[in-house]
């Protein structure tokens, strides 16, 4: 199963990731779960990052939040709304959101 998680928190759901079981995961940060792209904590990335994932970042929620496109972790992908649509549509089966 190709298995897309929309992730809008930056405290929790990591411990749910880990628990999920996929062919192929991607894990798109949304609200404030866009912290988890941008964000180090004592000069490391998120712990997030280091799992087997895609990873995307709307672009429209890090931007309100003063984050650049240049502050996103090298793993992290940039994505727009439509953008989103058509990785959903076309790369995912389920889609859940945490």
């Amino acid at each position: 199963m190709k298995l897309a998680v929309l992730m809008s928190d930056y405290r929790n759901g990591i411990d749910m990731i880990d628990r999920l079981s996929a062919d192929s995961l991607g894990i798109v940060f949304v609200g404030n779960g866009v912290y988890h792209a941008a964000t180090k904590e004592g000069g490391k990335a998120s712990s997030l990052l280091d799992k087997k994932a895609n990873f995307y970042a709307l672009t429209e929620d890090f931007e309100t939040r003063g984050i650049t496109s240049a502050g996103l972790d090298s793993r992290v992908k940039a994505v727009t709304y439509g953008d989103l649509v058509d990785v959903i549509f076309n790369d995912y089966e389920k889609v859940i959101w945490l």
